[in-house]
């Protein structure tokens, strides 16, 4: 072994940038980052060759004083940070003082900046780590910052790059996530010449909505929930997608904290958990969320890049992220708009009180659909029959009543803005979908697909109301563990003991699983228990128990559902329309898949070629 040295400057700043630079883009996002840190409300980015021959950043922020210009290029000068304090409460998006210096240790750089009250610019060159002196230079107030031949003295290095179109690619992302969260600043982005980005600022929530559309597409806001909650501390907002607008890749992933771009296993697994019980298989979730929370709470100097966080209160995060993301999705009732606030439900179309579409089915259990006419069907007969609730028939209304006066009815209502969200039921279609006519016109409905739904959540209310049963075993099972996860075992047993189970360590690497929740009867406990630890060592929090005894109950729902080919009278059609309204996540099944369309009167004209 070689004694031990001091390291050259040159190699130290080569190091940081084989941790900092991987590629054009990262180069791009360092710059930038330090003209949004510099109060920048304009940055035109111009790159070359993907990035590999050119990359220029200008900006009109504050410039950089004459005097500390050579030390910009510094290796851990900073005038962001200027003891441990500021380390804790970090506000800016870079503050380590690595990237100038790494990334003119592996280019030809130059530096030009005037601050608004210097008369003219200095720039500053460094070729290959070798800083020329200052000189003067012709530049507006700002700053800009040219990297030429990125990698020509790494040839290894430059080996890695891509395609020209893939970097430029990369940095086309780079810009619109930047731009997600800095609405107030203005980007342009050009290649080769010629400009491919022109996001003018948004001052408003409006034109931050066109900023977000024109980034991820209009199909993304109109498929969309808008939210904004805050609790203990934390504030959450931004944008989440429905469940039926799931993509097949997670390239609409943005979640930003205190408006740095993270990925955060803590983030992803609150978010999973939230769309479990919506999401088709495979799929993932549209959204760009913002989480606001106090600075000491978050630590953002557990990465080089800055990609990662820890938060410090890790489980309070998780929840917070889970709860309102559930809730929200919760909200997904058939019929309803986009929207986290819980839509009124509507009033009855012919008299009554508010409560009428909420009322359970007369007459049947939780599971399937009964022959009993429901409470609003009576209404419908008081209108036609003039008979009140208490005199209304038990035949079908379609039976009892004149059909065309029904229909007349039913298009009174909709005409005066009385009727309900998904309107009234006209037919049924191969015994698998119900016809409905509302407002806006054609409703589809999957009857099997809406009926489970509707079972199974009423499933989970009741389980939920009754709490988690269990039963003792005869034999007790042994498990074999780490030793880190049976000392979790331990220190967790209340826990454990919460969610149905109880364990006791009966060794260093084992414990004994003496009491199941009931419903997990029959089910792989052993896998079950080590996921459960796994979650807990990990998060702080595990939701196994319950998805394992969700998934138990969708099952039943799924066998307890009506069946295609059942032929359904017509007051058994809107009383599923009318549960569908009222129930939560109606507007997809247990496996993520839709449970309604809307075919509006356009869109039927369109198919018939009416006005042309």
């Amino acid at each position: 072994m070689r004694r031990i040295h001091q390291l050259p400057v040159e190699l130290v700043n080569q190091i940081a940038a084989g941790e900092v630079i991987e590629r054009p883009a990262s180069v791009v996002k360092e710059l930038v980052e330090n003209s949004l840190d510099a109060g920048a409300g304009r940055i035109e980015i111009d790159v070359e060759e993907g990035g590999a021959r050119l990359i220029r950043v200008r900006d009109d922020g504050g410039g950089i004083d004459p005097d500390d210009l050579p030390l910009a290029i510094s290796a851990h000068a900073t005038s962001k940070i200027a003891s441990f304090d500021d380390l804790e409460r970090v506000a800016t998006l870079g503050f380590r003082g690595e990237a100038l210096p790494s990334i003119a240790s592996i280019s030809r750089f130059a530096l030009t900046s005037r601050p608004a009250a210097q008369a003219h610019a200095l720039r500053i060159e460094v070729d290959g780590g070798r800083p020329q002196p200052p000189r003067p230079a012709q530049h507006p107030p700002g700053t800009t910052i040219e990297v030429r031949d990125l990698f020509y003295n790494v040839p290894a290095r430059r080996k890695f790059l891509r395609a020209e179109r893939t970097e430029f690619g990369r940095i086309d992302e780079l810009i619109a996530s930047l731009a997600l969260v800095r609405s107030a600043v203005e980007f342009r982005l050009s290649h080769n010449g010629k400009p491919v980005r022109l996001l003018r600022q948004a001052g408003d929530a409006a034109t931050l909505a066109t900023r977000v559309g024109d980034l991820l597409g209009e199909d993304f806001l109109a498929q969309s929930l808008r939210l904004d909650h805050a609790a203990a501390g934390l504030r959450l907002s931004g944008w989440v997608g429905l469940p039926t607008a799931s993509r097949a890749q997670a390239d609409q992933q943005y979640f930003y904290v205190n408006g740095r771009l993270v990925r955060d296993k803590v983030v992803a697994h609150a978010v999973r958990q939230a769309y479990a019980d919506v999401l088709f298989h495979g799929r993932h979730p549209a959204f760009v969320l913002f989480l606001e929370l106090d600075p000491l709470g978050v630590d953002v100097n557990v990465h080089p890049a800055k990609h990662e966080v820890r938060f410090r209160e890790s489980r309070l995060v998780h929840d917070f992220l889970y709860r309102t993301l559930n809730d929200a999705l919760a909200e997904t009732r058939a019929g309803t708009a986009p929207s986290v606030a819980a839509a009124p439900l509507p009033q009855p179309a012919f008299g009554g009180n508010g409560a009428a579409y909420a009322t359970p089915w007369r007459g049947q259990n939780s599971l399937g659909l009964g022959n009993a006419v429901r409470e609003p069907l009576a209404d419908y007969a008081a209108l036609l029959g003039g008979g009140g609730a208490a005199a209304a028939p038990a035949l079908p209304l379609a039976q009892a009543a004149d059909p065309a006066a029904f229909a007349a009815a039913c298009a009174a209502a909709e005409e005066s803005g009385d009727a309900p969200p998904l309107g009234y039921a006209l037919a049924q279609l191969h015994g698998i979908y119900v016809l409905a006519q509302n407002a806006q016109g054609l409703v589809l409905v999957d009857m099997h697909a809406a009926h489970e739904r509707i079972t199974y959540e009423r499933l989970k209310t009741a389980h939920a109301g009754q709490g988690i049963r269990a039963q003792m075993l005869l034999v007790p099972l042994s498990i074999s563990l780490s030793e880190r996860e049976a000392a979790c075992v331990e220190d967790q047993a209340e826990r454990f003991a919460e969610l149905g189970f109880e364990l006791q360590r009966s060794g260093p690497q084992s414990v004994l699983v003496k009491r199941l929740p009931t419903l997990l009867d029959g089910a792989d406990a052993a896998g079950l228990i080590r996921d459960v630890i796994g979650d807990l060592l990990a998060q702080g929090n595990s939701r196994r128990i319950e998805e394992a005894g969700n998934d138990v109950l969708a099952t039943m729902a799924c066998h307890g559902s009506v069946r295609a080919n059942r032929r359904l009278s017509l007051p058994e059609m809107n009383a599923l329309l009318r549960d569908m309204e009222a129930t939560e996540r109606s507007g997809q099944c247990n496996h993520g898949r839709p449970t309604w369309v809307q075919l509006s009167i356009p869109e039927l004209d369109r198919l018939f070629l009416r006005g042309r």
